[in-house]
């Protein structure tokens, strides 16, 4: 077996323990570096993953352990400076969370910079390894469906948190197809003060290339999920063809209806299930350029631009065409435009989030 790769893991929250973890248990990888602003956390998660060498600073620890993969789970108003340091650590890969960004601007800044370096990037959509997602991919590929003609996504949580993965895995049951326009509307002021800025409800349209359309529902007005009980897994991706549909249930398992007639199958989603497999392509994409990470940068980018157009859109009014070719702070521009009135709800669920 050959050297195990270097992973310096920064921020120890919720998602950074995850990472930090699955690097840890998987002997293609050492955790040779943690950081957190937190000094008791950090001590806490340094016990748990070997004693890796742990710092307050990342600068400071990242010219320490030189990593190879250098892993970052912070807020999203720390993407830039962080990717910058990834890349002067002399890191291989870089794995993020999602949102790419807070901007188209910021979102090109990052791409520049990957680009310029050379440097391979993954995002972390790492819901799609779960059984359920993997489930209805095979059945569309399966040519189960017939001709597909829409792809959709629906989630209770925010933009910012929750319409990344939507478009993500829309994009995979869409064979990748890259996006040609959107259209969009929005409404609700009270997440744009979130930590994951946001509209409270945003609603589009997105034309693919392939003639194939989009539809997507985020936040406070997007329909409920009534299968699902625990309100951060409302989410519903899935596709409709010719001959039928299928669709997944991020917290509910998954469906379809076929000319070889109704199926359907468990699955929710579990971090401990699909992380360690997330991960573990991270090792396959450095040992060889021809095994591209599924989570890779420029497939995430592409999703990025299609959030960011649905923002211009509701911003400018009509349809906006892709791919971007000038960045702008949508984020910004709907802090201008959206009035400040209550968003309205589509289930009393949602009031706990969205109305004070």
């Amino acid at each position: 077996m050959s050297t195990p790769y270097r992973v310096l893991v920064v921020g120890l929250g919720k998602r950074g323990l995850h990472h930090a973890a699955a690097f840890h248990a998987n002997p293609r990888f050492t955790v040779a570096g943690i950081c957190d602003i937190d000094a008791t956390r950090l001590s806490a998660a340094a016990a748990k993953l070997g004693q890796p060498q742990h710092d307050t600073d990342a600068a400071r620890l990242a010219r320490a352990v030189r990593p190879d993969i250098f892993c970052f789970c912070t807020l999203p108003s720390l993407r830039t400076d962080l990717i910058r340091l990834g890349i002067e650590s002399g890191a291989r890969l870089i794995a993020f969370e999602k949102p790419v960004a807070l901007s188209s601007a910021e979102g090109m800044v990052v791409k520049s910079l990957l680009e310029r370096a050379g440097t391979k990037a993954v995002v972390s959509h790492q819901h799609r390894y779960g059984v359920h997602y993997r489930k209805v991919r095979e059945l569309i590929a399966s040519g189960a469906l017939g001709r597909v003609h829409t792809v959709y996504g629906t989630a209770s949580g925010w933009m910012t948190h929750m319409l990344s993965h939507l478009i993500d895995y829309m994009r995979w049951y869409n064979d990748e197809a890259p996006a040609a326009w959107v259209m969009a509307q929005a409404a609700g002021r009270g997440k744009l003060a979130d930590l994951h800025p946001s509209p409270d409800y945003l609603g589009g349209f997105i034309q693919f290339a392939n003639g194939v359309r989009g539809v997507v529902e985020c936040g406070a007005g997007a329909p409920d999920v009534p299968e699902v009980g625990y309100w951060w897994r409302k989410c519903r991706i899935g596709a409709q063809g010719t001959d039928g549909f299928a669709e997944v249930l991020t917290g509910g398992g998954w469906r379809a209806v076929t000319k070889q007639g109704v199926s359907g199958g468990e699955g929710c989603m579990n971090y401990d299930l699909d992380m360690p497999p997330y991960i573990d392509q991270m090792a396959d994409w450095l040992d060889d350029d021809r095994k591209v990470h599924p989570c890779n940068f420029a497939a995430a980018h592409a999703g990025f631009e299609i959030m960011m157009a649905l923002c211009r859109s509701v911003v400018e009014g009509g349809q906006v065409a892709l791919p971007l070719t000038q960045g702008a702070d949508e984020l910004a521009a709907l802090r201008q435009k959206l009035p400040d009135r209550k968003v309205l709800l589509s289930c009393a669920e949602n009031a706990k989030e969205y109305l004070p």
